[in-house]
C-alpha cells in the first residue's frame, strides 16, 4: 500500500485501521482476544501501518490489546491514541482535558501501548472548560519531553483548530467524514489545507451502512451504538438505501465493492486524507486495503461529490447527547 503524509511530515499508510470496534460499540464484544490480535497483525501484513485507539475504548482494554499485538512490529507502525475523558468506575463520566489529566493519561497510555513515545496524541473531544491553548501547551510539553511525537484534535471546529495550531503544531484532525456525512467540508477541510494539517476520517463506511451489509432488515444487537443513532432507525435506513444502491451500482461497474468505492472517494478528495475503517474480520482488511488501488474518474468523483445533496440523507449522525460534544 502506498503511503500518505499528514501534517508535520507524519507518514502513514493510505488507509489505517480503527480499532475501537474490537472492544466496544458494535454489539457483543469479541470473546476471542487472540482472534483480535491476529486481525491487528494481519493488518500489518496487508500493508496497514496506521492504527487508531483511545484510553476510553473499553475503557483501557483496547489500548492494551493494540499494545500487545503490535509490540513485535513497533518500528513498522504508527499508533494514535486519545485523551480527554474523566473515567470513573470503568466508565467515562465527562470531559477532562486539564493539563494535569493530559499528562497522567499520557503516562498510562505509554504503559498500556508498550511504547516509549505516543506517535499521535489526540484530544478526543474539545473540553469547553479548558482553553484549547492550555491543551496545546500541555501536549507541547509532552512533545518536548519525548513522550509524544505529534498532536491531534478530534471533532474540533475550525477556530479551535487555528487556536491550537498557533500554540503547538497540529498534525492531524480526526472527524466523521464519508459519502453521507459531509460536515467537515465547508470550514474544517479548507482550514486544514491552509495550515498543512492532515485529516483522518473515522466511520468512513458509514458505520457499515455504505458497504451494503447494513440494510432495512438489520436487527442491531444489544450494545450496538447504531441502535441509538437517528440515521439508523428503520425508516431512515429505508430512505437512505437509495444512496447505497447508487454506490453499489458504480461498484459493480468497476469490479469493486461498495465499501471500496466509499474509501476510494475519500482518498480522491485530498492527498492528505487517511481514512481509518474499522473491522473485526480478517477478510475485510484486504478488501479495505485494496480500495487504495481503485481509480475513480473525475466524472465519477464529481457524481459522488453531489450524491448526498442530490439524494438527501435522512437522520442525524449522532443522538442529541453526542451531537453536543462535536464541532466546538
Amino acid at each position: 500500500m502506498h503511503a500518505r503524509t499528514l501534517g508535520q511530515g507524519l507518514e502513514v499508510s493510505a488507509i489505517g485501521l480503527g480499532c475501537m470496534g474490537m472492544s466496544q460499540s458494535y454489539g457483543p464484544n469479541p470473546g476471542d482476544r487472540q482472534a483480535m490480535m491476529r486481525v491487528l497483525r494481519d493488518a500489518v501484513d496487508t500493508g496497514i501501518t496506521f492504527f487508531d485507539t483511545a484510553e476510553v475504548y473499553g475503557p483501557f482494554v483496547n489500548e492494551e490489546l493494540v499494545g500487545e499485538a503490535l509490540e513485535p512490529v513497533r518500528d513498522q507502525v504508527v499508533i494514535a491514541t486519545k485523551f480527554g475523558w474523566r473515567i470513573e468506575g470503568g466508565k467515562s463520566v465527562g470531559l477532562d482535558s486539564s493539563p494535569a489529566r493530559i499528562k497522567v493519561v499520557a503516562e498510562e497510555s505509554l504503559r498500556r501501548l508498550r511504547v516509549d513515545s505516543l506517535d499521535l496524541f489526540y484530544q478526543h473531544r474539545v473540553d469547553p472548560n479548558v482553553p484549547i491553548e492550555e491543551v496545546a501547551g500541555a501536549v507541547g510539553e509532552l512533545v518536548a519531553a519525548g513522550k509524544v511525537r505529534h498532536f491531534g484534535l478530534s471533532e474540533a471546529a475550525a477556530p479551535t483548530i487555528r487556536a491550537a495550531h498557533a500554540v503547538h503544531p497540529v498534525t492531524a484532525v480526526q472527524s466523521e467524514y464519508s459519502l453521507w456525512t459531509r460536515d467537515p467540508e465547508p470550514e474544517v477541510l479548507p482550514t486544514l489545507a491552509e495550515l498543512g494539517i492532515g485529516f483522518v476520517p473515522f466511520s468512513p463506511l458509514g458505520k457499515g451502512f455504505l458497504t451494503g451489509t447494513v440494510n432495512t432488515s438489520t436487527a442491531f444487537a444489544k450494545g450496538d451504538i447504531r441502535a441509538t443513532i437517528p440515521r439508523f432507525t428503520a425508516d431512515n435506513r429505508t430512505a437512505n438505501q437509495v444512496l447505497v444502491d447508487h454506490v453499489a451500482g458504480l461498484a459493480a461497474a468497476k469490479g469493486a465493492t461498495p465499501g471500496q468505492i466509499a474509501l476510494a472517494w475519500l482518498l480522491a478528495q485530498q492527498p492528505w486524507i487517511v481514512p481509518i475503517p474499522g473491522t473485526r474480520r480478517r477478510e475485510r482488511l484486504a478488501e479495505n486495503a485494496a480500495a487504495a488501488t481503485v481509480a475513480l474518474s473525475a466524472d465519477e468523483v464529481s457524481d459522488l461529490n453531489a450524491l448526498a445533496n442530490r439524494i438527501g440523507v435522512q437522520g442525524a449522525r449522532y443522538n442529541d447527547q453526542h451531537l453536543g460534544l462535536v464541532g466546538r
